[in-house]
């Protein structure tokens, strides 16, 4: 018991520290800000919208008479931007920006998150599992892993959406929506897996033959025991500096997969489309792409900054 105790207290003593480390990182302290503030405006981009009075797929433009010229751009100066339509309408369609932006984020952030949380428990139980056990187990892991590295991902992203579509789906008929978030939360999690559970792999390797992990098996501890109570909350450190970095790359891979038209379809927002659409039409009405460039760029900076604070933070070594 007094062992027990003596860890716990330790634990405690570390999780403040870590608190204090990242306090004091300033910019790791305002990207936490900004990405929390993106989250409060994916959660609630349904009440926005609401309050608003505009919703994402309605065509403004199309539906009232002078919003857009004949040749589908907007009539008013900077992309139509006005105290009815705050960040413009979409040329062509003519859908209020400002609302595709709001729920554009929920896209974003359900897939990255999703993906994110499928591949925290694989990597987790793949990796410590063949950490911990080595042999056949160790040996396969190793080649899947190396059969994984070296499949092109990204053309398997590519080419899997129009398969998916046209075996599932009948011609006549459109995709739905959570086959799409379904196909892009599997592949991302097929490929996303592999770099976690090396390293927790290589961590728990060089665990298992620690002081207190012999003890633990000296005791007689079940296997259970010594995965559960003695590894596992000595590696959630680079589990949780993996995906705040996962994360970032995540959205930006789905924005340039919608960008490439086979990622999330119409109508439901996406920043990528929205980005393809004002890539179109630059020329014609540059602030279009201005809104969705912008907005995915702080967010992805503000990921990345946050996962530097994190890693820093969680990293002993660390000289501040």
């Amino acid at each position: 018991m007094g062992a027990a105790e003596a860890s716990r207290e330790c634990d405690s003593v570390a999780a403040v520290s870590i608190r204090q480390v990242f306090r004091r990182d300033r910019v790791g302290i305002v990207s936490l800000a900004v990405v929390g503030f993106f989250m409060l405006l994916a959660v609630t981009a349904p009440l926005i919208t609401a309050l608003y009075g505009k919703n994402p797929t309605e065509h403004y433009g199309q539906n009232e008479a002078g919003l857009l010229s004949p040749q589908g751009l907007p009539v008013l100066p900077n992309g139509g931007v006005s105290a009815e339509h705050w960040f413009g309408i979409e040329p062509g369609l003519g859908r209020d920006v400002f609302a595709q932006l709001l729920h554009g984020i929920r896209t974003s952030l359900l897939v990255a998150f999703a993906s994110a949380a499928v591949i925290a428990v694989v990597g987790v139980a793949v990796g410590v599992t063949a950490g911990y056990l080595s042999g056949i187990v160790d040996r396969t892991f190793t080649f899947v892993c190396n059969v994984l590295l070296a499949f092109p991902a990204l053309l398997f992203l590519l080419t899997l959406g129009p398969v998916v579509q046209t075996r599932f789906v009948g011609p006549e008929e459109s995709e739905p929506a959570w086959m799409q978030f379904t196909v892009l939360i599997l592949i991302f999690s097929a490929f996303g897996w592999v770099p976690l559970a090396m390293v927790l792999r290589t961590a728990v390797r060089s665990l298992r033959q620690r002081e207190f992990v012999e003890a633990a098996r000296a005791l007689g501890a079940s296997r259970r025991h010594i995965v559960f109570r003695e590894l596992l909350p000595n590696v959630w450190a680079p589990v949780l500096v993996h995906i705040t970095f996962a994360v970032p790359a995540i959205v930006t891979t789905e924005a340039a997969l919608s960008f490439l038209g086979v990622g999330i379809n119409e109508p439901i927002p996406d920043w990528g489309r929205m980005i393809s659409r004002g890539s179109e039409v630059f020329y014609d009405d540059p602030t279009y792409m201005v809104f969705p460039g912008v907005s995915l760029l702080v967010f992805v900076l503000a990921l990345n900054l946050l996962g530097d604070a994190v890693r820093d933070a969680l990293d002993p070594h660390t000289v501040r």
